[in-house]
């Protein structure tokens, strides 16, 4: 019995976000440390607060944000994310500097 608790606990412990590792798939139109507009359009997100970064994603995932006609890519993006996803995601984005 002790040893599934364990188990289950390092699973818990693995699946939790982590927004280093989810910023990678970001990092190909974003740059490294945030400092790209993506595909040339985007603002330059490096610096951003985490919660205007949480916001952000959570109304490209509901469709509701389309700056610079990138909602479409962006909802594609996010559609995984779930809202820890995207916190953890955010409060990572918020230690990148300019």
């Amino acid at each position: 019995m002790k040893t599934l608790l364990l188990l289950l606990g390092l699973t818990v412990m693995l699946s939790a976000a982590d927004g280093k590792t989810l910023y990678k798939k970001c990092a190909t139109c974003h740059g490294q440390k945030a400092e790209k507009p993506a595909l040339g359009k985007s603002a330059v997100i490096a610096g951003w607060k985490a919660n205007q970064t949480l916001q952000a994603l959570k109304a490209y995932k509901a469709g509701k944000r389309n700056t610079k006609g990138m909602g479409p890519l962006m909802k594609s993006q996010t559609a995984a994310l779930s809202d820890k996803d995207m916190k953890a995601l955010a409060q990572y984005i918020a230690t990148l500097k300019k």
